[in-house]
């Protein structure tokens, strides 16, 4: 069995044999490119057609190298393996992907239905070697797949990863390329996933150098994204980039799933289809997973074959709401009816299937899909990081409603997503940071983001922290004090014992499971009905302040899984309980 994996690219830096490498650019728009090492040494590279530059020369492994594309301008590779000192206008580096020898080169991965999600920043979490030290705990807590937030090469040392400008390069402040390695491999050593969020919608404003001889990258008629023009993956070279990139992060480094940010933004679901396709026809001999990020709700790219599953800002949404009250920003468009869209995610996966929202319709029917296809959530990156104070959902509701929301997110059939610290219920404040040294750059992503909150009456725009000083980044990590204290240790046992029931009595037939059904209860309870293989999984969930009375509802003998020993003796004679979640199992119908 090997114990090596590479991942064999069309371009980019690509060590042969014998300490030659061949050189490979797509360059359209400009007649000659030149390869220039950091020793100075400059060697001409063929236009080989249709925009392709190459070349073959001595350079081992450590090997700084750029590219000349105009007397004026040296750029990076844009399909870097490793930046020297994590420069994005710096040297790229020659890797020998084959270096490390792989532990734990057996793993085949494990099936979608096993999923228990965490995400995490690596930063915040030291580096890839810091997380490697936590998935011990997390495995013990019963996490099974951890996501990492973007990685790829960013401007300075401190950024969320979503300004990346070289998707082939794990950033250099979080580690070597081989102690990513090591992290996988540890993680496949305890049973564990690693999925990594991968960006293609968009490249950060520092850094990306495409544009200046490559324009056809980006698509010149149009749609524009919230960073520029939209990139132009129906080009074949630049859609082949992306697809590589998936399958480099897929096959050198065993990740055993991506999850894409804000598919909406590359406005191509064809090109997602056979995105998908690829990747499955590639992968074959074991199991990875694709998970989408998407605004408008597109179920046909769900499902078997295609992608496992798509965040779900719906139920966050709505389940944000009932529980906090606010209306601002996009949950004013929740706002009418909470708790029917909280309902409607639990029956059907989306809340919006084709209704108008904010006057132009939104999402396809979700109904017919498998629970599985949608991955929930209380708090994640965004939900958190894009508040101007960073508050976690613990700051902003009392702790028995959070505590109830959390056993109806873990316990019931879609893919549950936890938020590094939520396990224990941190409320230490996760900001937007960032590191330009661009001072034009610092002054407009500070002054953009005191400009985006200025119109809340809650808070001055004034006081919305720096995302460039080091003190942001600082506030936002995890306090380990906190999950030792009496209240964080109650809420990891909760947490434990919640996906020691998950995986116990859930699990196993989750892929046979279908919704029965959902009705609200009241202004701020539901209930909500699901085939579990031979028996019907009902939850009770009371997200509200009051007590709310049941008329024919309560049950006849049943195996409980979830709740209270009072509030099930009152749910019994006909209440359930403010701040409460039950659940309970018995033989289907």
């Amino acid at each position: 069995m090997t114990t090596h994996f590479r991942h064999a690219m069309p371009f980019g830096a690509e060590l042969q044999p014998g300490g030659e490498t061949r050189f490979r650019l797509w360059a359209p728009d400009v007649a000659q490119v030149e390869l220039e090492l950091d020793s100075g040494e400059r060697v001409p590279m063929q236009a080989i057609g249709e925009g392709w530059h190459a070349c073959r020369h001595r350079a081992p492994a450590g090997t700084g190298y750029r590219y000349r594309v105009r007397p004026d301008l040296l750029v990076p590779d844009p399909a870097s393996r490793l930046q020297a000192g994590g420069d994005v206008h710096g040297s790229s580096v020659v890797v020998d992907p084959v270096a490390y020898a792989w532990q734990h080169p057996e793993w085949r991965g494990r099936p979608w239905r096993e999923a228990v999600v965490y995400e995490l920043h690596v930063g915040l979490f030291g580096g890839f070697n810091g997380v490697r030290e936590a998935l011990p705990r997390l495995r013990e807590l019963g996490v099974t797949a951890i996501e990492l937030m973007p990685i790829a090469q960013f401007p300075g040392t401190r950024n969320w990863g979503y300004d990346g400008v070289l998707p082939y390069a794990p950033a250099a402040v979080y580690g070597t390329p081989d102690e990513l390695k090591a992290l996988v491999d540890a993680a496949h050593g305890l049973g564990l996933m690693l999925i990594l969020d991968v960006v293609y919608n968009h490249f950060g404003p520092d850094g990306n150098y495409l544009g200046q001889y490559a324009s056809a990258f980006f698509r010149d008629d149009g749609p524009h994204t919230p960073w520029g023009a939209a990139i132009n993956v129906g080009l074949q070279p630049v859609g082949d980039f992306f697809l590589h990139n998936a399958l480099y992060w897929l096959q050198e480094y065993r990740f055993d799933g991506l999850r894409l940010d804000a598919v909406h933004a590359i406005g191509h679901p064809d090109w997602l289809s056979a995105f998908a396709r690829h990747i499955r026809m590639a992968i074959t001999d074991r199991q990875v997973h694709l998970v989408l990020e998407n605004e408008a709700n597109q179920a046909h790219l769900l499902g078997a074959g295609r992608f496992d599953a798509q965040w779900n800002d719906d139920f966050h949404n709505a389940l944000h709401v009932l529980l906090t009250g606010e209306q601002a920003g996009y949950y004013g468009a929740y706002a009418d009816d909470p708790l029917g869209h909280l309902r409607r995610c639990l029956a059907e996966g989306f809340a919006w299937q084709g209704e108008a929202m904010r006057g132009k319709p939104r999402g396809e029917p979700s109904a017919g899909l498998s629970p599985l296809c949608f991955v929930d959530f209380l708090q994640n990156h965004d939900q958190v990081g894009n508040r101007a104070f960073g508050e976690r959902l613990t700051t902003l509701v009392d702790a028995p409603r959070v505590e109830a929301a959390l056993a109806l997110l873990l316990l019931t059939p879609a893919v549950p997503l936890l938020f590094m610290g939520e396990e224990w219920g941190s409320r230490t404040p996760f900001l937007f940071f960032t590191d330009y040294q661009q001072e034009a750059l610092r002054t407009a992503v500070r002054e953009g983001r005191r400009k985006e909150f200025a119109e809340f009456s809650a808070f001055s725009g004034e006081a919305v922290p720096d995302p460039n000083d080091p003190a942001t980044f600082e506030r936002s990590r995890p306090d380990p004090a906190e999950a030792r204290s009496a209240q964080g240790q109650a809420r990891l046992a909760q947490v434990r014992q919640l996906l020691e029931l998950r995986h116990r009595h859930l699990v196993p037939h989750l892929e046979q499971t279908h919704a029965l059904g959902a009705r609200t209860l009241g202004r701020a309870a539901l209930r909500a009905h699901w085939q579990l293989g031979p028996q019907r999984l009902s939850v009770y969930s009371n997200l509200g302040t009051e007590d709310l009375a049941l008329v024919g509802d309560p049950p006849p003998a049943v195996n409980w899984l979830h709740g209270d020993p009072a509030a099930i003796t009152a749910f019994i004679h006909g209440r359930l309980p403010a701040a409460t979640t039950l659940v309970f199992l018995e033989p289907a119908t």
